[in-house]
């Protein structure tokens, strides 16, 4: 046994230096986001800002996005409980993501490009390196907890105290901690790295859908779900301790697990095999986009069905929201001084989220090409007729009509779902796919950025997820933070009317694509005359 893992802590000391200033990044980045709004939570709670935001967060939208309370009347619903309530949930998802990404990609994908066997030749232990990189996943997580507790702390804000930031840091810590032991499973697994990384997060994905559910139905259940470890341990309220036993048990089962795999397979080898090729390739793959299609079909299909599943999820919730609004009197005043419905505004927020997600995916077969270039892949293709601006507008154009499917099957799956399950509604179908698409100039906004690097900027390619993230919290949080109008402007979801709360404008829908365009030819400028970047 200790063969396999042989001078691990050499190679445990060798990534902490590789790796500093992304853990110096990652913990500062995480860490501020999940602890740095205190002072703005605390202007909202001045005069009867807690009691409105305790009516708004008993929405069972809201529950389906941020995870229920165990606070029963307003009087109870302190900053503290507030501020974990809102931040706590999606702190987590983003420690799990964070975490599955760095240890699939120093394990499985080192694997698959060969550094792995380079390791093992030298006087090592077969499984040192994943026992490695899963201590240093570990050891950041834990400094992780210390530093958002010692960031709230520091505020010595009222209700924010020191037993629950500790708890609050330490369920974030835990997330990180569960979501690396699935991807290291799920490295072992499957017979590439992005599968691998794909079923992370799909896994992860329908851990979250799931608990939507539970939490509106019957928060009990959400115990059951690894994911509703780390927020039901509702800190500065019932500062409950098992969820974090639970998760710590199941992370342990997990890596155990993902050893045994390891010590089992062969090196680059996967328990699911890759699917074996045919004989002869389809005509189809004698074409660029033919081939383009297939280079990135998986990723295509999955993210879509993803977009259905999750926009039908989020629909299933405007039943229970027109029983709820019936039911309390000022939730029917808040919105009833915006002129819309509680479905209309619900839909007008849903969407801004939901069109976020659908960038991601054309961003990503942008940023295809360049990887496709950096592994050499390309290179046949550069030595026949093909030209540059075939590969370049075949990925934008995919990238493009991705989006505009995307967005179909997001807002069709969300406006069906929710058409479904209203007894009365205003809205039909339409309206849905009509607040849908006054979203697409945002979604090619953001892959025409991608294209932009593609074309200048290459390594920059996966700043856009960074801008992306950015942009969607600001607007997430527009509401809530009263933030400065400046700021705002710094984001391309402020650029346009929020549908149906504003009234639809041709203008700025015109506006926003051409600049869009605009954007992609720049890019292609760029493309056209840089050097390839091969095996860099």
């Amino acid at each position: 046994m200790k063969e396999q893992f042989a001078r691990w802590n050499i190679l445990f000391i060798q990534y902490l230096k590789r790796d500093w200033k992304k853990i110096i990044f990652w913990v500062l980045g995480l860490g501020l986001f999940a602890s740095a709004f205190v002072p703005a939570m605390e202007e909202i709670t001045r005069g009867e800002g807690l009691l409105g935001m305790y009516e708004t967060m008993k929405n069972p939208a809201m529950i389906s996005m941020v995870g229920p309370t165990p606070i029963e009347t307003a009087n109870d619903y302190t900053l503290g409980a507030m501020y974990s309530h809102m931040m706590l949930l999606f702190s987590a998802l983003f420690a799990m993501t964070i975490s599955m990404l760095h240890i699939i990609g120093h394990t499985r994908k080192e694997e698959d490009l060969g550094l792995t066997e380079l390791i093992r030749s030298f006087q090592v232990g077969r499984q040192s390196n994943s026992l490695a990189v899963i201590v240093e996943t570990v050891l950041i997580n834990i400094l992780i907890m210390f530093f958002v507790a010692g960031v709230m702390i520091s505020f010595g804000a009222d209700s924010i105290s020191t037993e629950g930031a500790f708890l609050f840091g330490a369920s974030i810590g835990v997330a990180g901690i569960m979501g690396a032991g699935i991807a290291l499973i799920m490295a072992q697994i499957m017979p590439i790295s992005s599968a691998a990384t794909g079923s992370s997060l799909g896994i992860m994905g329908l851990l979250y859908i799931i608990r939507g559910g539970t939490d509106i139905s019957n928060a009990d259940l959400s115990m059951l779900n690894p994911l509703g470890w780390t927020y039901l341990t509702y800190p500065f309220t019932q500062d409950n301790l098992k969820p974090i036993i639970y998760a710590l048990i199941f992370s342990v089962i997990t890596i155990i697990i993902a050893f045994a795999l390891e010590g089992a397979r062969d090196m680059g080898a996967g328990y699911l095999p890759q699917k074996e090729g045919r004989a002869e390739a389809k005509k189809s793959l004698l074409s660029v986009p033919g081939l383009f299609i297939r280079l990135n079909r998986g990723i295509i299909i999955s993210w879509l069905i993803a977009f259905i599943i999750l926009g039908a999820a989020y629909g299933a919730i405007y039943g229970d929201i027109e029983s709820f609004i019936d039911s309390n009197e000022l939730i029917q005043q808040m919105f009833a001084h915006s002129g819309v419905s509680i479905e209309e505004s619900f839909t007008g927020t849903i969407m801004m989220v939901m069109a976020a997600l659908v960038a991601i995916l054309p961003i990503a077969i942008v940023n295809k090409l360049f990887s496709e270039e950096r592994g050499l892949y390309l290179s046949q293709i550069y030595g026949t007729k093909v030209r540059r601006s075939q590969l370049y507008w075949t990925s934008v154009t995919l990238a493009i009509g991705v989006a505009i499917i995307g967005i179909l099957f997001a807002a069709g799956g969300l406006g069906g779902a929710a058409i479904s399950v209203m007894e009365d509604s205003s809205m039909d179908i339409f309206d849905f796919l009509a607040i849908g698409y006054n979203l697409l100039p945002i979604v090619l906004f953001f892959t025409a950025l991608a294209a932009l690097t593609l074309g200048w900027m290459p390594r920059l390619g996966k700043v856009i997820y960074g801008y992306l993230t950015y942009s969607f919290f600001l607007n997430y949080f527009e509401g809530m933070l009263d933030l400065p109008e400046p700021l705002l402007k710094t984001i391309p979801q402020s650029w346009i009317p929020n549908m149906p709360m504003e009234d639809f404008d041709i203008g700025i829908f015109i506006i926003m694509t051409g600049l869009s365009i605009l954007l992609m030819l720049i890019g292609y400028l760029g493309y056209s005359r840089r050097d390839m970047i091969e095996g860099d």
